[in-house]
């Protein structure tokens, strides 16, 4: 029997919740570790980062210009560079700061400035070096991880279904809290991952798992002003986890 995979997790500016979803398989660990060699993972091993790996896991937006200089070195040293989560794949919560004053938001926030050294602007890892897969959510589904890992190993191409978060909603018998409630809602137009979980406590999709293929963004917008939405309330519903999604960023863009 030959040697198993490497498989290498990173971490970029980020909260770490996407890295630990990995812990968080708990009973499916087992057989995640006794199929693949976690040779890098700062969140469970004390393991240097050498060598080459048949499998990378990205966390985290580039932020920074170190972060911006470490993911070429990542993506020549692995064989399939996947990134997980918002953050990864695009830009996460803090790319709210594009195209907005950083250096005004630095000096409002920290005491001492001159510490601080950040890019204008937080990318998704696909901005900065080829991408094979990306794993959306923030954080990822467990169970969207462990069949990409599974997937990989295997040689053939993740079940991640691209359908609405409404799909979900339907097939748990959620009642429509757009429909029912009028709450505003972005469960038709976000990818499917999280099993519906903010309707099913009565509450509107907040897009966490990042713009479906083809979302009809400007149909929902418009549904949303008849419920009586705001040009802001638009906005800000489009500018929260992933914010830097083209088809959100471009819809929050059209409310000002």
């Amino acid at each position: 029997m030959g040697a198993k995979p490497r498989l290498g997790v990173f971490k970029f500016s980020s909260c770490d919740g996407c890295q630990l979803s990995l812990l968080d398989c708990e009973d499916e660990l087992l057989a995640i570790v006794g199929a693949i060699d976690i040779a890098y993972f700062p969140e469970a091993t004390r393991a240097d980062d050498t060598g080459h790996y048949d499998i990378a896991l990205v966390e985290g937006s580039v932020t920074t210009l170190h972060e911006a200089k470490i993911i070429h070195s990542i993506r020549e040293r692995s064989t399939r560079l996947i990134t997980i989560g918002a953050c990864a794949t695009s830009g996460g919560i803090q790319a709210l700061k594009n195209g907005a004053d950083v250096a005004e938001f630095i000096s409002a926030v920290y005491a001492h400035p001159d510490y601080i050294a950040t890019l204008d602007s937080a990318t998704p890892i696909k901005d900065h070096v080829p991408v094979d897969y990306e794993l959306r959510g923030c954080p990822i589904a467990k169970h969207q991880l462990i069949e990409l890992i599974a997937a990989t190993l295997a040689g053939r191409w993740p079940r991640t279904p691209p359908h609405a978060t409404c799909m979900e909603c339907k097939r748990a018998g959620h009642v429509c809290v757009m429909v029912a409630q009028g709450t505003p809602c972005l469960g038709p137009v976000t990818h499917a991952g999280c099993g519906a979980l903010c309707p099913g406590y009565a509450r509107g999709c907040y897009g966490c798992f990042g713009p479906k293929e083809n979302a009809n963004t400007a149909a929902l917008a418009a549904r949303l002003a008849e419920d009586g939405a705001t040009g802001r309330d638009i906005r800000r519903l489009f500018s929260t986890y992933n914010a830097n999604a083209p088809a959100f960023r471009q819809e929050a863009q059209r409310h000002g």
